[in-house]
């Protein structure tokens, strides 16, 4: 079963580029440098393209590069992006995602011990259906988070594009 692109809070991509991958990361570092519209880090084979301080906003999206060298072919390149909030928002998130779970599963354990045992479980039968709903509650909040930092994915997206069209590099595939 496949899954649609519109159910997934990270979208990924990836593509290939005839340029070696050393020309490509010193590409995205000279840009990031030459403008300041975004701000652009680069760590080994990873390039991070986010927004300055004073254009993020909580949902704000990054988009994260990851810039390999073909083995067989030297002068070809694989990209591989991956938009996504800040770290430090989505570890939060994921946090409150293992809580609920944490939750879910001690009430519910906690439930079927007082039903086995012939002892009134509807406080931890509550507390069980409730953690459902806070889940439900918390990947809406994470779609409409998604929604909220569109544009700004898109700016990033072009920024991505049109510094590889710089250099006259399009995708192979």
């Amino acid at each position: 079963m496949e899954l649609s692109n519109e159910i997934v809070l990270r979208p990924r991509f990836k593509f290939n580029v005839e340029e070696n991958n050393n020309s490509l990361l010193d590409l995205f570092e000279t840009k990031g440098k030459s403008q300041s519209d975004f701000v652009v880090t680069r760590v080994d084979d990873h390039v991070f393209i986010r927004f300055p301080k004073a254009k993020q906003h909580f949902w704000s999206p990054q988009l994260h590069l990851e810039i390999n060298e073909d083995y067989d072919q030297k002068s070809l390149s694989t990209i591989y992006g991956l938009f996504g909030p800040n770290p430090t928002v989505w570890t939060m998130f994921m946090f409150f995602h293992f809580v609920v779970a944490g939750f879910f599963i001690g009430f519910a354990i906690w439930a079927y011990v007082n039903w086995s045992l012939d002892n009134s479980y509807a406080v931890q039968l509550f507390v069980t259906l409730f953690m459902i709903v806070i889940w439900f509650a918390l990947y809406l909040s994470g779609r409409m988070g998604k929604r909220a930092g569109l544009d700004q994915m898109h700016e990033l997206h072009h920024f991505m594009r049109d510094t590889l069209r710089s250099q006259n590099l399009h995708s192979v595939n």
